[in-house]
């Protein structure tokens, strides 16, 4: 499979104006917001993905420090990383594992809009698309599944599942109002194209 990109026509006025904007809003200085749309789409597919191994990798290394020992498997046919710990004996450990991972990639995600650097690189934005969609993922779909974060979080603590779902998304939306007032990260999921139109979001093709 390849990932391409969604081609809206429009008039080519609308999309040198479209350029124009994007040229007045990105940071000159940062070369990885002008690579070719192949290169942008992998290195943001890239820093999705890294997001997401950061977020287990939270939820291993929370298993370790807690003195557990975490192992791997499938539940309900999903792969899952299981803590080592007995929820009902130890429900305040079980808690911070089940917490860990979304918490790692909240924190990652608050590091690149926080700490001074060159912003707006394609994986980087990835990384920060991967903390918000997980995020989201575990506040709605994902909140009422068996082996779900939110599911552990409220059976381990005196969080609700609807109160643990609202914290985490309202740092995601926090985040997301961030990112949106950010002009390094403006036309996040939108570029122009030399064909005179806008390239918005992406679709999955079959490679030829």
């Amino acid at each position: 499979m390849s990932t391409a990109l969604i081609l809206f026509p429009s008039a080519t006025a609308f999309g040198q104006r479209a350029a124009e904007i994007v040229a007045l809003r990105s940071p000159a200085a940062d070369s990885t917001n002008h690579t070719t749309p192949d290169h942008y789409w992998r290195n943001l597919a890239a820093g999705f993905a890294a997001s997401i191994l950061a977020h287990e990798a939270g939820h291993i290394g929370m298993s370790y420090a807690l003195g557990a020992r975490p192992t791997f498997g499938f539940e309900d046919g999903k792969p899952t990383v299981f803590s080592g710990i007995d929820p009902n004996l130890d429900p305040h450990k079980q808690f911070l594992f089940s917490s860990a991972g979304l918490n790692v990639q909240a924190i990652m995600d608050e590091a690149i809009l926080d700490i001074p650097h060159r912003r707006g690189s394609s994986f980087e934005r990835g990384i920060l698309t991967g903390g918000i969609a997980t995020a989201y993922f575990y506040a709605t779909i994902g909140r009422n599944a068996r082996n779900s974060d939110i599911t552990y979080m409220a059976r381990t603590s005196s969080l609700s599942r609807t109160e643990a779902s609202l914290i985490y998304a309202g740092i995601a939306t926090i985040q997301t109002v961030r990112i949106a007032h950010d002009g390094h990260y403006a036309n996040f999921f939108i570029r122009p194209s030399a064909r005179g139109g806008v390239n918005l979001g992406a679709a999955v093709l079959p490679s030829m």
